[in-house]
Parts: C-alpha cells; sequence; structure tokens
C-alpha cells in the first residue's frame, strides 16, 4: 500500500474538501530547492513550501545548529524561565526589525501571531480607559486561522460558519495609486464613526488574495493618518518577512513604521513552527503594570522552543549573507526579465512583482476549464515544477538558493502554460 493511500483512512488535510480534491502526494525527500515523491519524480518547490524554505530545505548550516541544540536543551517552559537561544535571538532579530521595534512576545504559527497582534491592539486601549474596541483592516485580507484573525480577513470562503461570532471590524480598499484620496476619505468618515483600536495589514502584498500588490505611499498616508488618531498599526508580515520583498521586512518601505509586526513562515526558515510578534516600547509599557490583570495573559505550551529560536538564529545568519543578499538580487533580475517577456502576452493580465514575488492573472474563460486551478496545478506538477496556483492567479515564490537553471525551467513550465489553456 502506496503512502497516499494510507494517508487515506485517517488524515484530515488543510484547505480541502476531500469529497472533490484528487489525492495527496507523498513527499518523501526534500533538499534545496527540489522535493521527491514516493515513486521518485522530483519537482521543483517554486512556492517554497509555502513560504517557508527560503533558505532550501534541509539546509546543512541550520540543520547542523539545531542538532547541536537538540544534544543541550530541547524544550523548557517559557514562562519564569529563559535560555540562550531565545535571548540571542532576540539580539540579532531586533537588529534587522523596524527600529522602534524593542520586545518579542512568541508563539507558534502565522495565526497566532497576528491573534496576538490583535488582542495587543485592543487591550493596549482598554489597560488606558479608551473605549475602543473596533478593528479596520483591508478588503481581502488574509490574516490567519484563530478567530481573531478570521475576524480581520476578508476572504469569506474561510469565514462562513463562523461570522457571527466575529470581533468588530470596518474596512477600506487597499490603496493603488489612483484611488488613494477615495481610500484616505474613507478611512477618516470610518475613524469619525467608529471607535477604532487598531490596523491590521499585510504590507504592500496580499498573499492569500492573490498576490495583490499595492501603492506604497498610499500605505504610508493610511498609517500616518491611523498614527494621528491613536489607532495601533499591526503589520502582518508573516508571508512578507525576511526578504521576500527586497527588504529585511515589506514595512521599510514606508516611512511611517508599525506598532506592532506579526512573523512566523521563513523566520524559521521552514524547519519548525513558531512565530513572533514584536512591538514598541509604547506599546509594551501599556502592559507594564502593578495591576496583574493588565499583563498579556497569552500563553502556548510550545512558546520560544529552544530548537526552533536556533533555526531562526541560523536563518537570520544567513539572511545576512552576501551570498543570500546577492541570490536575492538574481533573482529579482531574473523575475523582471520574464515579465518583460510576457507583460504583452494576450494571456497575462497584470503582471506585478516586488522582490522575489512574481505574479500575474492567466486571462482565460474560467468555465471552459472546470476547476482551473486544479488544471494549471497538474500541468505545473506534470512538469516537475510546484506551483500552487490561487484560482487564475500564476505566481512564484522560490527560495533564495534557486539556480537560473532551475528558475528556467518554472518559467518554461508557465510559458508551456500560457499556450495550453
Amino acid at each position: 500500500m502506496t503512502l497516499s493511500e494510507r494517508d487515506k483512512k485517517h488524515l484530515w488535510h488543510p484547505l480541502t474538501q476531500h469529497k472533490t480534491s484528487p489525492d495527496t502526494l507523498a513527499i518523501v525527500k526534500a533538499k534545496g530547492v527540489k522535493l521527491w515523491d514516493e515513486s521518485g519524480k522530483e519537482y521543483i518547490d517554486g512556492i517554497s513550501s509555502w513560504y517557508t524554505s527560503m533558505y532550501g530545505h534541509c539546509n546543512p548550516y541550520i540543520t547542523s545548529k539545531v542538532a547541536e541544540q537538540m544534544q543541550k536543551l530541547d524544550q523548557v517552559v517559557f514562562s519564569g524561565f529563559t535560555h540562550e537561544p531565545a535571548i540571542q535571538l532576540s539580539e540579532e532579530l531586533i537588529k534587522i526589525l523596524p527600529s522602534n521595534q524593542e520586545k518579542l512576545f512568541f508563539s507558534d504559527n502565522g495565526s497566532t501571531s497576528t491573534e496576538i497582534g490583535i488582542k495587543m491592539a485592543l487591550q493596549y486601549h482598554f489597560n488606558l480607559g479608551n473605549e475602543r474596541k473596533v478593528m479596520l483592516a483591508f478588503e481581502e485580507g488574509f490574516h490567519g486561522d484563530t478567530f481573531g484573525a478570521m475576524s480581520v480577513s476578508g476572504l469569506s470562503v474561510y469565514n462562513g460558519a463562523f461570522e457571527d461570532h466575529f470581533l468588530e471590524v470596518v474596512r477600506i480598499p487597499t490603496p493603488n495609486g489612483e484611488n488613494n484620496p477615495k481610500v484616505l476619505q474613507s478611512l477618516e468618515n470610518l475613524i469619525k464613526e467608529n471607535a477604532i483600536a487598531g490596523f491590521i495589514y499585510e504590507p504592500l502584498v496580499q498573499g492569500a488574495a492573490g498576490m495583490k500588490m499595492h501603492d506604497a505611499d498610499g500605505l504610508n498616508a493610511i498609517l500616518r493618518t491611523c498614527r494621528e488618531n491613536g489607532i495601533i498599526i499591526v503589520a502582518d508580515e508573516v508571508m512578507t518577512g525576511f526578504g521576500k520583498t527586497g527588504k529585511n521586512f515589506a514595512s521599510e518601505y514606508m516611512e511611517e513604521q508599525p506598532d506592532i509586526i506579526c512573523m512566523s513562515k521563513a523566520l524559521t526558515a521552514g524547519l519548525l513552527p513558531m512565530a513572533i510578534t514584536s512591538c514598541s516600547m509604547k506599546i509594551f509599557n501599556a502592559f507594564y503594570d502593578n495591576d496583574i490583570a493588565k499583563g498579556l495573559f497569552h500563553g502556548h505550551t510550545y512558546t520560544a522552543n529552544p530548537l526552533a529560536c536556533t533555526a531562526a538564529l541560523a536563518g537570520i545568519e544567513l539572511l545576512n549573507s552576501e551570498e543570500i543578499q546577492q541570490n536575492i538580487q538574481k533573482v529579482i533580475h531574473s523575475h523582471s526579465g520574464f515579465l518583460e517577456e510576457i507583460k504583452d502576452h494576450p494571456k497575462v493580465t497584470n503582471p506585478r512583482q516586488l522582490g522575489v514575488i512574481l505574479a500575474f492573472e492567466l486571462n482565460v474563460e474560467m468555465e471552459r476549464y472546470g476547476n482551473l486551478r486544479n488544471k494549471l496545478f497538474q500541468h505545473f506538477m506534470g512538469n516537475g515544477v510546484f506551483l500552487r496556483p490561487l484560482g487564475n492567479t500564476i505566481y512564484i515564490l522560490a527560495p533564495y538558493v534557486i539556480s537560473q537553471e532551475e528558475l528556467q525551467k518554472v518559467y518554461d513550465s508557465i510559458l508551456s502554460a500560457l499556450e495550453i489553456f
């Protein structure tokens, strides 16, 4: 019996309607940018396994550091205890975060990092005696699957059964340059009508919405207006963080910096689950009190796991290296050339790029192909390339260590799709 056949007996997979979805594919090995299935076929991981393994799978530098740490300290409670990997990680991460970030709160995954960011924003005002209970978010944003994160997300396919239980949220469109004045006016109206506590947003790229990109100047104006009106600014950098946009964090493209930043995914280089929510001293000070109830009472068993902290430390070291920074620039340059090649193709709509993120919409009659997304996925996998289209949006977010030859194979699989569909 194959792994895929054994899988069916007990496993329930994420984001999957099992009645209509094809069988799962069993992956038995990963190295660098490659994945291998149980039949021995190899695939280029063109999306870094959901934007995590940015330095390649099973990176020997990272795995050796974690293996060494595993012999010293594997796990310890982080409430009342501390340890060297967490302390060292705090010191190194603060160096690459925006300069106003001072404190780090650990959790387990991207959704909980945004959940904590939302709780920080709401409790900040609660602790100060402010009657502010409304969150502000972008239309079509996605921030995770826990209740607070779902509340501020705007993709109803994820949230339908739970919407009666959500926090109160108001929304504005993303700025695209042309609509910036209208977005600002909408924001100002919402501020007058609602007691808004915080604004949570994916800076410059909305991942789950289809790698939709928005205008940095427009976002900066929104952040400035929020700050002027006492609204806590929460940047969800779970997808965009750690070099993907060409900077360490997408927030660096704006002058106005967030009060809170949410991180996960590439934080631990795809090796182990962990998340961090960082904040400024202004936020931390609102919780620093003789009244125990003003503390942030949120915790997870594996908070600041020493092994995950060690993986994150090794990842930051690689991110800071000259080799990885050069690789990032090579990928950026290569993507620019590919976009130039396809931008005038009749089936390509809205070609766009930010850093190593490349995306466009496939301009075809979707009804003609039934489930277009699944057919595209099967086409790419048949060509030995793991790309995971979002509807008719095709995107690349490959590991930084990908070679030009491997990138060209990804490009060629897309070019063939443009001819077939």
